[in-house]
């Protein structure tokens, strides 16, 4: 049935239960996982662009920290169930269009991911990642709860 299965993670509880469902999912049908983190750039207004050098050095070196924990989470319980596993984090501000590039490039058949995430706010506004990778991507999505 499926043999690569995107499971894009933000590392929210939500996130680690549709890696769960993804992996029992690969396992049944002897499919493999590609785990994606997508970091949002480090974003200001300022006026003094040279004193900002080190708090957006902070901040890259934090995120790519946590997206390495968040996909380390999906590797192990993905090895914990025999199912082969990589993963990858990338750096961008929408992280549907990433989501929808990296399951074609990878030649995905299937998208499993949270029905929300950690946005918040901003996913009120603006309406949430996964209702736009649903809108966007080409493969099927499952999306859990």
């Amino acid at each position: 049935m499926f043999k690569h299965i995107l499971v894009p993670t933000d590392g929210s509880e939500l996130s680690i239960r549709a890696a769960t469902t993804a992996i029992d999912l690969a396992r049944t049908c002897g499919a493999r996982i590609l785990a994606l983190h997508v970091v949002p750039p480090f974003h200001t207004i300022s006026y003094m662009a040279e004193m900002l050098a080190a708090t957006e050095l902070a901040y890259t070196q934090e995120s790519i920290a946590r997206a390495e924990r968040f996909l380390a989470e999906v590797r192990d319980r993905a090895a914990k169930a025999g199912v082969p596993c990589d993963s990858r984090y990338l750096l961008d501000e929408q992280p549907h269009k990433v989501i929808a590039r990296v399951a074609g490039e990878n030649h995905c058949d299937l998208i499993v991911m949270g029905s929300h995430g950690w946005r918040g706010l901003n996913r009120l506004l603006l309406g949430s990642e996964t209702q736009k990778v649903l809108l966007t991507a080409e493969p099927p999505v499952l999306v859990c709860h």
